[in-house]
């Protein structure tokens, strides 16, 4: 199938890209256009004009802002991938990013398409909810931020204005000794969505207990979840399988766990739990120094 017939248009700044969208409510924004293009070609998306973004000075860029590091909404991912700066501060994102479909697609898509298009089972969005990001987008001329906590809200919608640009994100850097990262996912193949996913960050004290954990829950729900619950009752324990287990198992226990021909609710509950723990053990095991080990 071809596209429905759109229009064109690559506005000069953000500020005129939003004017755009508020002239045409069936407008929509392009910068990478990884899940937006093919969606066109089979008709499940028909915006009456694309506005081209890619090309707007500014939204393109990884840097240090204060004890944060600071990413452009069209910052391609394979930016992030190759990135020196993502390894050293932000290493969970590091480790996720591999996992987004294939090199090609990673070479064209941008971190802010990926957040606005809000798949439940987008990596890049278990990340900014699991790290404490904050997003920025432009309304009115007007600069405002949003929590990623608070920015997803549903399967592949978000609580961005509609006439609004998403223009960047920063994710606060953990500083200190002893951090570690873990990250899991279940799918099909490497390169397809994943069935269930969890992403860890831990900090250890010197005698290896439990200083600071964030865990987070991807593709089991509408939108990617914290793990508050757990993270309370695992700082000031040293982590122990058994407990870990125990405690992630009571913090999915009342989740609405997606259904659908790829897997069950109950399926993807029962690995969520699995996902989290081993997510968990490789984050435990990489601040302490330790190899991991294959599953």
């Amino acid at each position: 199938m071809k596209a429905a017939p759109f229009e064109y248009s690559r506005p000069a700044d953000i500020d005129e890209a939003c004017a755009m969208l508020a002239a045409d409510e069936n407008a929509r924004l392009i910068a990478g256009g990884q899940t937006l293009v093919p969606m066109m070609a089979m008709r499940l998306a028909r915006p009456t004009r694309l506005v081209d973004i890619n090309r707007i000075a500014g939204l393109s860029y990884i840097r240090q802002d204060g004890d944060a590091i600071a990413i452009g909404a069209t910052t391609r991912q394979c930016d992030l991938e190759r990135s020196a700066t993502i390894a050293r501060d932000i290493p969970l994102m590091a480790k996720a990013i591999p996992w987004i479909g294939h090199a090609a697609t990673r070479a064209r898509g941008t971190i802010g398409g990926s957040l606005v298009n809000a798949d439940p089972a987008a990596e890049q969005a278990l990340i900014a909810v699991t790290l404490d990001a904050v997003l920025n987008y432009r309304e009115d001329k007007k600069t405002i931020e949003i929590a990623a906590g608070e920015f997803f809200v549903g399967a592949m919608v978000t609580s961005l204005p509609s006439t609004a640009c998403l223009t960047g994100l920063k994710i606060p850097v953990w500083h200190g000794d002893r951090i570690g990262t873990g990250f899991h996912e279940v799918n099909a193949r490497r390169s397809d969505f994943a069935f269930v996913s969890s992403a860890v960050q831990v900090q250890l004290d010197a005698d290896g207990t439990c200083k600071r954990i964030a865990i987070g829950a991807g593709a089991a729900t509408d939108f990617p979840m914290r793990l508050t619950s757990a993270e309370q009752q695992l700082v000031g324990s040293k982590l122990d399988a058994a407990k870990v287990k125990d405690v992630v198992t009571e913090a999915l226990a009342d989740i609405e766990a997606l259904d659908d021909l790829h897997a069950t609710a109950a399926y993807r509950k029962r690995v969520a739990v699995s996902m989290a723990c081993r997510a968990v053990a490789d984050a435990r095991a990489s601040a302490l120094g330790e190899k991991l080990h294959a599953h």
